[in-house]
C-alpha cells in the first residue's frame, strides 16, 4: 500500500431516492476493485497501489452517469506514501469503533 484516497460523490438532486441509488453505484462499483475500503457518512476511505486507486477514482464520474446521474460533485482527498511507510485506514480508526 502506498497511498489512500478518501472520495465523495454529492448527486445534486432534490429526490433522496436518486441520490442513495446512484451512491450506492459508485459503492458497488468500489467493491468490486478488490481495494480495502471504509465506507463513512460523508465519503469513502480506499487504500492501496496508488495506480490503481487513481483508475478507481477516475471511474467514480462514469459510474455516476451510469447510474442516472446528470449532476453530480464529486470530491477526492490523496495521500500518497513514496516509501509505503502511511498509516492504514486500520491504524486511524480502529481505537474508535471497539
Amino acid at each position: 500500500m502506498n497511498a489512500s484516497v478518501a472520495i465523495q460523490v454529492l448527486p445534486m438532486y432534490p429526490d433522496k431516492k436518486k441520490v442513495v441509488a446512484i451512491v450506492d453505484a459508485v459503492l458497488a462499483y468500489i467493491k468490486t476493485t478488490g481495494v480495502n475500503y471504509d465506507v463513512g457518512p460523508f465519503e469513502t476511505s480506499l487504500e492501496g497501489d496508488y495506480d490503481k486507486l487513481m483508475e478507481i477514482v477516475k471511474e467514480v464520474p462514469k459510474i455516476t452517469a451510469q447510474a442516472g446521474g446528470e449532476s453530480q460533485m464529486v470530491y477526492v482527498k490523496i495521500n500518497y506514501f513514496p516509501e509505503n511507510q502511511g498509516l492504514t485506514i486500520a491504524d486511524k480508526i480502529t481505537k474508535y469503533r471497539d
